[in-house]
């Protein structure tokens, strides 16, 4: 009844509801809107001078390993 009452209050004020969500498109039987997200990240370039250099990379790997094996240490 409820129901019922919002959608005739809508109806009479010429409301528009574009049905962007999941739940609307699921409840009225309509293809869901959704997907990957990908077409957003397809044409991303990146600048190459802000890339981390190999050797940065390295070290960063380096130092990861070696707090890993201290808390293996402490963790025996």
């Amino acid at each position: 009844q409820e129901t019922t009452r919002v959608l005739t209050d809508a109806a009479i004020k010429g409301k528009v509801d574009r049905l962007l969500g999941l739940k609307e498109n699921v409840i009225i039987g309509k293809l869901v809107p959704a997907g990957t997200g990908m077409n957003r990240y397809r044409n991303i370039e990146l600048e190459h001078d802000l890339m981390p250099k190999e050797s940065e990379v390295n070290e960063s790997l380096s130092d990861d390993n070696s707090e890993e094996n201290a808390v293996e240490e402490w963790s025996v």
